[in-house]
């Protein structure tokens, strides 16, 4: 019995590895396509990295579950069309003693992948998104195009006709509008730029300038031949606000506990704090209106409003919270329904065990995604409806393990 153990387990294990590295590289294309446009406008090798590195774990809570319904599905197939799963029957072999090493394994997989879905992958969320807002701000100024108009400053339009080969921070016949000062937009124009950043500020070195209106009380051109100009604060990082996929383990408890307060909170104070506070006597005069009803939301419809974004938030975080969990759960599922529908299939027919598992996959995740999207609306529990799918797997698994093994 160890001996069959360990050949079925061993031939699990490789198509498993097979299956988790085709898939990691079909999950990652978006990914890398991105990093390589980025490497070609001159990205760093470290920024690349570093996106590599915070990309690759939010793919594990896919590759995972997929990987081990595939590698699940092929080998006992191939044990059931080459008619090894007869012979064991016939033998006497108990084929749940068999597949115990891969159930082990999957729920093995289960535990890692909760680890990942509840602290790895939060953490890569959030280093990606501010990431990003790095790069945007960092490497901007490399990234620059010629022959194009250049909108991504918030103060500065940008136009150059090319730039040096050797150096992508010399440019040639720029012109640029500037809008630094709202009372007075300028126009600049130059043959040759030397660009230099300086955090979130951009200092240009120009030759053969021109520059319209000169400041806000002199409204003439001026010409030199040279001149330097320093576009002050038009590389602002973006401010950071976390999302229920940022927080972890812990701050995901932490924050649903301090959501439900806090609808428990307004629930119990009801319409009459709002009124209260309308009519405070430090009240702006746009509460004074709604006080008045005049045309502004009355204290009980901004109350309403207000219950109603807080239990939604409550809502979400719950649902992401359990949407985490079933994710890992996946993996012991597939498992389970891999096994049956693997040994389902005949000799010539090994694709049919194979295209019902995508299937069920499929339905898996589409369930997944419409629970999530219910979690708007907090009279749909759906942080109890996202279990179906695994309650569904294991209820199938249940009925067809009996029957194949």
């Amino acid at each position: 019995m160890d001996t069959l153990q360990k050949y079925v387990f061993r031939s699990f294990m490789a198509a498993f590895a097979l299956a988790f590295l085709v898939l990691t590289f079909v999950l990652t294309i978006g990914l890398l396509v991105q990093i390589v446009g980025l490497m070609l406008r001159g990205l760093p090798i470290a920024q690349v990295v570093r996106f590599i590195c915070v990309g690759f774990p939010e793919t594990l809570q896919w590759t995972v579950p997929l990987a081990l319904l595939v590698s699940t599905v092929l080998v006992f197939s191939r044990l059931s069309a080459d008619s090894e799963i007869a012979a064991m029957r016939a033998c006497g072999v108990n084929l749940m003693r068999v597949s115990a090493l891969p159930v082990a394994f999957a729920a093995l997989c289960t535990a890692i992948c909760m680890f990942v879905n509840f602290e790895i992958v939060p953490r890569a969320h959030r280093m990606r998104r501010e990431l990003k807002s790095s790069v945007n701000v960092e490497t901007a100024v490399d990234l620059l195009e010629p022959g194009r108009n250049i909108t991504d400053f918030p103060k500065v339009k940008l136009y150059f006709e090319s730039k040096d080969d050797a150096t992508s921070r010399i440019l040639y016949n720029v012109s640029a509008y500037e809008t630094s000062n709202p009372r007075c937009p300028r126009y600049v124009t130059a043959t040759k730029v030397q660009v230099d950043q300086n955090g979130s500020d951009v200092s240009l070195d120009m030759y053969g300038v021109t520059v319209s209106p000169i400041d806000e009380n002199r409204p003439g051109t001026l010409k030199m031949d040279r001149y330097m100009q320093t576009f002050t604060n038009v590389l602002k990082r973006t401010k950071y606000f976390l999302r229920e996929k940022d927080y972890r383990f812990f701050g995901l408890l932490e924050q649903i506990d301090r959501a439900d307060a806090k609808v428990a909170e307004t629930e119990a104070a009801g319409p009459e704090a709002f009124a209260k506070l309308m009519s405070a006597p430090g009240a702006s005069g746009a509460d004074a209106r709604n006080a008045q009803g005049g045309g502004a939301p009355s204290p009980e419809e901004a109350y309403r409003k207000s219950l109603k974004a807080e239990r939604k938030w409550a809502s979400e975080l719950r649902v992401e919270f359990m949407k985490r969990l079933v994710s890992a759960c996946g993996a012991i599922c597939f498992v389970l329904l891999g096994i049956p529908l693997g040994m389902k299939a005949q000799r010539k027919e090994s694709s049919v065990g194979m295209g019902l598992a995508l299937l069920v996959a499929l339905g898996f995740y589409l369930s997944v995604i419409l629970a999530t999207s219910l979690g708007k609306n907090p009279a749909m529990h759906a942080e109890i409806v996202i279990w179906l799918p695994v309650a569904a797997c294991l209820a199938i698994a249940a009925v067809m393990i009996p029957r194949r093994l």
